[in-house]
């Protein structure tokens, strides 16, 4: 975890090594719901194996917002950071290790580190970037463009997620996604 936070912002050894010594082992079976919808996120997660994806329910349908694994932030961002409650639930699709830190401890440390709090600036500013980047994808690409992005940016993801959730995840309906896979050289 230190170098992936280090590729966001360098922070000195010594502030980063107190802060990582706050982070603990967490670990969930794969099909757990990790957040529901309603429930204010208590923990900033980073992801050490597995995957979990993040989705609101509309009319008894699934949409996917996202997928988190290796080496990467997970948890719903904007209800940790604002302790409102969540607005969908975030579950694991694997057997999932992670470590995690809670809310107040996490506030606690960037109260007393100037450089973890322009870390989270700087890793806000990622998450933001990636958020438009998505809108810009789902707004703009056609399915087969949305399909060929995602498959650059997260090919393993074809062996570990459902079609089901990527088809959702990409806006593209399944039978179609279903086609679009077979038709396309990966």
């Amino acid at each position: 975890m230190k170098a992936f936070l280090n590729s966001i912002y360098k922070v000195s050894d010594a502030v980063l090594d107190e802060y990582l010594s706050h982070w603990k082992p967490y670990s969930l079976p794969k099909n757990t719901i990790m957040t529901w919808e309603g429930d204010t996120e208590q923990y900033m997660y980073f992801v050490l194996k597995g995957v979990q994806k993040s989705y609101y329910i509309n009319g008894n349908k699934q949409h996917v917002i996202a997928f988190a694994y290796a080496p990467s932030f997970s948890g719903i961002p904007e209800s940790f950071f604002t302790q409102q409650p969540s607005k969908y639930f975030l579950e694991t699709l694997t057997d999932c290790e992670f470590i995690r830190i809670s809310y107040q401890r996490h506030q606690v440390l960037m109260q007393e580190h100037r450089e973890i709090e322009t870390l989270f600036r700087k890793a806000t500013e990622l998450l933001l970037m990636g958020v438009l980047e998505r809108q810009h994808e789902l707004l703009a690409f056609d399915m087969q463009q949305r399909f060929k992005v995602f498959v650059k940016r997260s090919p393993h993801l074809l062996q570990l997620v459902s079609q089901k959730d990527i088809a959702s995840y990409l806006r593209i309906d399944p039978t179609n996604f279903s086609k679009l896979i077979n038709s396309i050289k990966i």
